[in-house]
């Protein structure tokens, strides 16, 4: 784990840094509509999750060569969540926050056919990742850097990715940034996300992201106009694939790999840390957005937001 400032040590050649939130899920599924003021029957498990974390952990899985994690989490469940990254082949580089206790999110899933979940979210110490947390060291040996736009949340964690995007650009090592959340996105505002993006190299929104973020209700659309800002945008359609844009046009079109849904939880970032793992192995963006694809099936089909333990 680190302490308040810094880390200790050089990350070695090619790898995967992940900044982003590490949190609890308590994923709670149940069938049918919940019943107001009395009992619903569920299932309820405390996993690990947040989506930084499940990206740095779904391209582990897929293969990346050194997968990196700066986090911010509190000292009631720190040494648990450095097991769960580690165990899933990912270096934690967690910042313990003594003020703070670790994020929480309540996920209510539906087990009907789709699966949907609704999340209830306490960011704990997850968007208290400050510029005080970021060194220059973490980019030796750095081939990509991906941050969580859950950061750009909160008033000091939009100070840090400011300062690791610019860090970042000044070493010529390139950036993604997952949007996260299109509830938060309404409420921090569509000029405002796309000034704080300028500079990323990759875009990863989900349909609905890509829809708020252009004002429009055409996916193809919305991914062709964030391409005008962003020199790639990977629209994420669930179901419906992958949308690749550049420079104003979608110029592919990735198919969904079938799947049955159980809990879609993390399915989307199942496909951004395949995709990254795939990008940083040599794969065009066509072909790690199919790995993304047969991250995002394999995902819905089991409970959580992080990789299944090897059988």
């Amino acid at each position: 784990m680190l302490g308040r400032r810094g880390v200790t040590g050089a990350v070695r050649g090619g790898a995967l840094l992940v900044a982003g939130d590490v949190i609890t899920d308590v994923v709670a599924r149940h069938r049918g509509p919940l019943a107001p003021g009395t009992d619903t029957v569920a299932s309820i498990r405390r996993v690990p999750g947040g989506a930084g974390a499940n990206v740095a952990c779904w391209a582990a899985r897929r293969g990346g060569g050194g997968v990196r994690l700066l986090g911010r989490v509190g000292s009631d469940a720190a040494a648990w969540h450095e097991r769960e990254l580690a165990a899933c082949g990912v270096r934690p580089l967690l910042v313990v926050d003594r003020r703070a206790p670790t994020g929480t999110v309540i996920c209510l899933v539906d087990e009907g056919a789709a699966a949907e979940r609704t999340f209830l979210t306490d960011s704990g110490a997850s968007l208290r990742l400050d510029p005080g947390d970021w060194s220059d060291v973490l980019l030796e040996g750095v081939a990509r850097l991906h941050l969580s736009g859950y950061l750009l949340f909160a008033g000091q964690s939009r100070a840090f990715v400011a300062v690791a995007l610019k860090a970042a650009r000044a070493r010529g090592v390139p950036v993604s940034l997952d949007p996260a959340s299109a509830g938060f996105l309404g409420r921090l505002g569509t000029d405002r996300f796309l000034s704080l993006v300028e500079g990323v190299d990759v875009l990863l929104p989900s349909r609905d992201e890509a829809c708020l973020l252009t004002g429009v209700s055409d996916a193809a659309d919305a991914a062709a106009r964030l391409s005008r800002h962003v020199p790639l945008v990977v629209a994420k359609q669930g179901a419906g694939g992958a949308l690749l844009a550049r420079s104003g046009e979608v110029y592919a079109r990735v198919p969904a790999v079938p799947a049955v849904p159980r809990d879609t939880t993390g399915a989307g970032d199942a496909f951004t840390g395949a995709f990254l793992a795939a990008l940083l192995a040599g794969a065009d963006p066509e072909e790690a957005a199919k790995e993304g694809c047969r991250a995002g099936a394999q995902a819905v089909e089991h409970i959580g937001g992080r990789p299944p333990a090897p059988a």
